[in-house]
């Protein structure tokens, strides 16, 4: 019997709703807009925070990485028309970390050379690294094709590199460069492998002349042997050399407890150990705990937002309802003149409202769940859509239509039945 007369209370609202389409739709439109929002805002600050944090986690959240950095003031020798800087990370800072640092598990160094590659008529100049056989294992780098360094190439000093997925791309866009003679600035280096891209690329090809980003892995001690310890940048009127022993060194903690203290031993290290600031501690993990709680707040502020336009729906529906309550107040007395309690009135103005909420909901559920498509299609920009979102969203516009039609129910139930017939 009450599911009878609940059944009839709500298809009496839906109909007095019917009776002004366009006032009914207008009013949806604050609570649509405001639950898109809602789940657009946050698919987008997911998608962005995901990236980001992934990004940081391809840098290995156990590693602590040691870079040198180029002061603004060098230790310089020489005369005007000869510059030779020398500053950054050295071997011995690499042994120290490597043999002496507890809760280091292993140790990469890692030497940049300013190099051009070339491949028959195509050149570009990625970063040539010289490493040792531990550098894949230690950043997680995945292997696309052929093998990465080995113990064997360090010994022998052996005339081999590895290339980066751009630069093997870009070289050879047409078959594959294993095997072939890399030329890496005067010495030729046959190709072995090819490693996967950080970052996911993109479908187009990179085009002559154009900046390709990438890298090119050389053993430590065969650069050593051909490229020396000191690079020469040769400029109008003068030739500038850098001496650099290591551009980076990657320690691999044994777990994630042990990373803030390989951090604190290396900072306190490098700073004793070098004059000047030539160098810096990247800490992958502080980063990826950094972004978390950027992220949290971010949701903070984009939720805020979104609820506001979603307290300015609630209000709009307030509003209506309000002067509904008005233009059937002759209705209202008649039904209180035939017997409807209170309790009726207050249940069929909420249903009203509850009505205009959820079916503004809904259809901000599928706009909200279109807007990060369109985004990732026409931005391409990364968007996440979590299943709490949409379920939030929908929660959030019920509970406004309960809350702003409240008021209106009890000013219309509370109405004396004889003013209210009365009135014109």
């Amino acid at each position: 019997m009450r599911r009878a007369s609940l059944l009839g209370t709500v298809r009496l609202g839906i109909n007095s709703l019917m009776l002004h389409k366009l006032r009914s739709i207008l009013t949806t439109l604050g609570v649509l807009f405001g639950v898109s929002s809602v789940i657009a805002m946050l698919a987008i600050g997911e998608g962005a925070s995901e990236e980001a944090q992934e990004q940081i986690r391809k840098l290995g959240s156990r590693n602590v990485i040691l870079r040198s950095v180029k002061p603004t003031e060098d230790v310089v020798s020489g005369g005007e028309a000869t510059r030779v800087s020398s500053y950054g990370l050295t071997d011995f800072d690499f042994q120290r970390v490597d043999q002496t640092f507890p809760g280091v598990l292993r140790a990469v160094p890692v030497r940049q050379l300013q190099q051009e590659v070339r491949l028959n008529d195509r050149a570009l100049n990625p970063r040539v690294l010289a490493t040792i056989p531990e550098y894949v294992s230690v950043t997680g780098r995945p292997t696309s094709e052929g093998r990465f360094l080995s113990p064997e190439d360090q010994l022998r000093f052996a005339n081999v590199c590895v290339l980066g997925y751009e630069v093997a791309r870009y070289l050879s866009p047409f078959e594959t460069p294993i095997g072939k003679r890399i030329k890496i600035g005067a010495d030729y280096f046959t190709c072995v492998g090819v490693l996967l891209p950080r970052v996911p690329l993109g479908s187009d090809q990179p085009t002559p002349g154009a900046d390709v980003t990438g890298e090119v892995f050389l053993p430590m001690e065969t650069a050593r042997r051909w490229f020396g310890d000191i690079q020469v940048k040769i400029r109008s009127g003068s030739r500038d050399m850098e001496e650099v022993q290591l551009h980076e060194i990657i320690a691999e903690a044994e777990s994630d407890e042990a990373v803030p203290s390989i951090a604190a031993a290396a900072r306190e290290m490098l700073a004793r150990q070098h004059k000047q600031r030539d160098y810096e501690v990247v800490v992958p993990l502080e980063q990826l705990l950094r972004a978390q709680e950027t992220k949290r707040i971010f949701t903070i502020v984009l939720s805020s937002i979104a609820a506001i336009s979603l307290l300015v729906g609630g209000i709009g529906i307030m509003n209506v309802m309000l002067a509904t309550v008005t233009e059937r107040t002759r209705e209202i007395g008649i039904r209180r003149a035939l017997g409807a309690k209170k309790r009726h009135i207050v249940t069929q103005f909420l249903v009203e409202t509850v009505v205009l909420s959820i079916g503004g909901g809904l259809l901000g559920i599928a706009l909200g769940l279109l807007i990060p498509v369109l985004v990732e299609k026409f931005a391409d920009m990364r968007t996440i859509v979590t299943p709490a979102a949409p379920l939030l969203a929908f929660v959030i516009s019920a509970v406004i239509g309960i809350v702003f039609g409240l008021y209106p129910a009890w000013r219309a139930a509370n109405m004396d039945p004889v003013e209210a017939l009365r009135h014109e």
